[in-house]
């Protein structure tokens, strides 16, 4: 075998199916969701701890600086920022990953279902949502988009709800 057959077939091996995610991409960017020249934004570094061997404690969770914006948490401070009455927890998976397991509280949001533009356009543009899907892909997405269209307070959970469970925390069926 040839280096460069060798090459090729290591590539296919590692080729990922994207065609979903360019669809839920397209879709927005059809609507008019989602700007097309939008750069992905750095996700908030921590803090380090002024005491030297302690852990480094996180950035406390501020609001978007903008429209479009949005925050990363870890889990610990999606579930501090959960407690908060005032906040509306948005799970934008499908409703059968929702039926298998949910945070409390949440409201489920499909990013991916046909309606979801539709649906988003009732929701109160002054809440904090905080935002998740099953590992943190979908609820960029749709982070994005809310902020396209004048969310100004959206939290995305980093590592989505496989995270949540992986740190022990609560799930409601």
């Amino acid at each position: 075998m040839e280096p460069n057959d060798k090459m090729q077939n290591h590539n296919r091996r590692w080729t990922i199916n994207l065609a979903p995610v360019a669809a839920a991409i397209g879709a927005l960017l059809a609507t008019g969701s989602l700007n097309a020249q939008e750069t992905p934004r750095p996700a908030p570094a921590t803090q380090g701890s002024a005491v030297p061997g302690a852990p480094a404690t996180p950035a406390a969770p501020a609001a978007a600086a903008k429209p479009g914006g949005f925050k990363n948490l870890t889990v610990e401070e999606f579930a501090q920022m959960s407690t908060n009455q005032a906040t509306v927890i948005l799970d934008v998976r499908t409703a059968k990953e929702f039926e298998a397991g949910h945070l409390a509280k949440a409201v489920n949001l499909d990013v991916l279902a046909a309606d979801f533009e539709q649906k988003v356009a009732s929701l109160d543009k002054t809440q904090t949502y905080l935002v998740h899907c099953a590992a943190g892909g979908r609820s960029v997405t749709a982070c994005k988009a809310l902020g396209q269209i004048g969310f100004p307070k959206l939290y995305n959970l980093s590592g989505g709800f496989k995270a949540w469970v992986k740190a022990g925390k609560p799930v409601e069926k």
